[in-house]
């Protein structure tokens, strides 16, 4: 599967798209972290534990876009982007989302 967020893959074209897919996870990390989380955010600096819970979320809902892509018969995804949002203290969504294509390389 080719990944981009470029409107079209270079060297390829486009020569059916099959809609708009999307990936989605609502992530959390457990009390003893977010304490660990807190006490960092008085003191400054990164918060490593909400680091590694998003970028687990962010590859989560790409993979879960991806399979939607692949059952749609795509073979790439273009304009894909990223987007988060609070869903509730301490849990946020990541959502991918792009438009899968059937591409093939240019003669």
């Amino acid at each position: 599967m080719i990944l981009t967020t470029l409107p079209e893959v270079p060297g390829h074209r486009i020569v059916k798209v099959l809609g708009v897919v999307k990936g989605s996870t609502v992530r959390s990390k457990h009390i003893g972290k977010d304490i660990l989380a807190g006490l960092r955010q008085i003191v400054g600096g990164e918060i490593r534990e909400y680091t590694e819970m998003l970028a687990e979320a962010r590859a989560e809902a790409e993979r879960r876009m991806i399979e939607e892509a692949e059952k749609l018969g795509a073979n790439a995804i273009v304009n894909i982007r990223y987007t988060t949002s609070s869903v509730m203290a301490n849990a946020a969504e990541i959502l991918a989302y792009g438009t899968a294509v059937l591409v093939e390389p240019e003669a």
